[in-house]
């Protein structure tokens, strides 16, 4: 009989699979920016096949997708695509993310490695432009989320002991600091614009909800609880919302791919939450931060089966 902490592992891994096999399958994928200033959503580029994960590039100008193990910038017209050179990290996942100032990147990369049957995925840094990753988690599976405020540290879900929690590192590497330690999967975790507080998804609470903390890993507050699984929760650079994803039906420790979806604004001056779009989708629509500079606009991916 599988325990409950090795039953979430393998719903953690089956998911990654879902994610492999939507790649290996000819899908539309279609890269959306939805406006708050007129709450409507815009088509800027779509083609066969699978990419995901938007993130707003600092200067506005582009948008940084992956898709089959590399990644590429999209300008935000949807005019070029543009491959990221990225050295021998040639495996990457949707865990990417570029640090405020705008200067580093950091990636996860399902490395080539013997005897790891939990999975890969370790977290590196690289100069924005591209170049030679350098490795910041010795230990694996790492999956990276968040920047620090101050361009110094990354936080991201990771494997150890047989349960997937929350982590802190140095972008020099070193020991890590573990902030979450419930039993089941803590994942998704973002800092706050003001680096005060941490956002982050967990099955605390016996269903997928967004949770916060402090920065430090206290004070750990439920901040949904309604009938949708709810993941990855971004905060704006404004400090005033956050938007994530909910599945319409019970996805239990996983969030797969092509599954009826919403994209829901959390206001936080008033908990008042707000249905922005509703399409097909799951891994892969807004797994990272995906903000415009102004907090204006964010970006997402939608799907279509071909």
């Amino acid at each position: 009989m599988q325990s409950k902490i090795s039953l979430t592992a393998l719903i953690f891994f089956s998911m990654i699979s879902s994610a492999l096999d939507a790649q290996n399958n000819p899908s539309k994928s279609i890269l959306e920016i939805y406006s708050l200033e007129d709450m409507e959503r815009k088509v800027i580029y779509e083609e066969t096949g699978h990419f995901e994960a938007p993130n707003w590039s600092p200067d506005g100008k582009y948008l940084l997708i992956n898709q089959g193990g590399l990644l590429y910038k999209v300008s935000t017209d949807g005019s070029s695509k543009i491959k990221l050179p990225t050295g021998a990290a040639n495996n990457c996942n949707n865990d990417h993310g570029i640090s405020p100032n705008g200067k580093l990147l950091a990636i996860s990369n399902n490395d080539k490695l013997e005897n790891a049957p939990n999975g890969s995925s370790r977290i590196y840094v690289l100069p924005i432009e591209g170049g030679e990753p350098k490795l910041v988690t010795e230990k694996y599976p790492s999956y990276w989320h968040g920047w620090g405020p101050k361009n110094k540290q990354v936080v991201y879900t990771a494997r150890r002991d047989d349960n997937f929690d929350i982590y802190r590192i140095s972008i020099e590497g070193g020991i890590e600091h573990k902030l979450t330690a419930d039993e089941g999967l803590d994942d998704g975790p973002e800092y706050s614009h003001d680096g005060r507080h941490i956002y982050y998804n967990s099955m605390k609470s016996g269903t997928m909800e967004i949770w916060r903390m402090l920065a430090d890993g206290s004070n750990k507050e439920q901040i949904t609880n309604d009938r949708y699984s709810n993941w990855f929760a971004h905060p704006d650079p404004t400090g005033r919302y956050f938007v994530f994803i909910s599945y319409h039906e019970d996805q239990g420790d996983g969030h797969p791919a092509m599954k009826a979806v919403s994209l829901r604004l959390f206001d936080l001056s008033t908990n008042e939450v707000k249905v922005l779009a509703s399409f097909i989708g799951g891994q892969g629509t807004i797994n990272v931060p995906s903000w415009s500079p102004d907090g204006k606009h964010f970006a997402f991916v939608s799907y279509e089966e071909s």
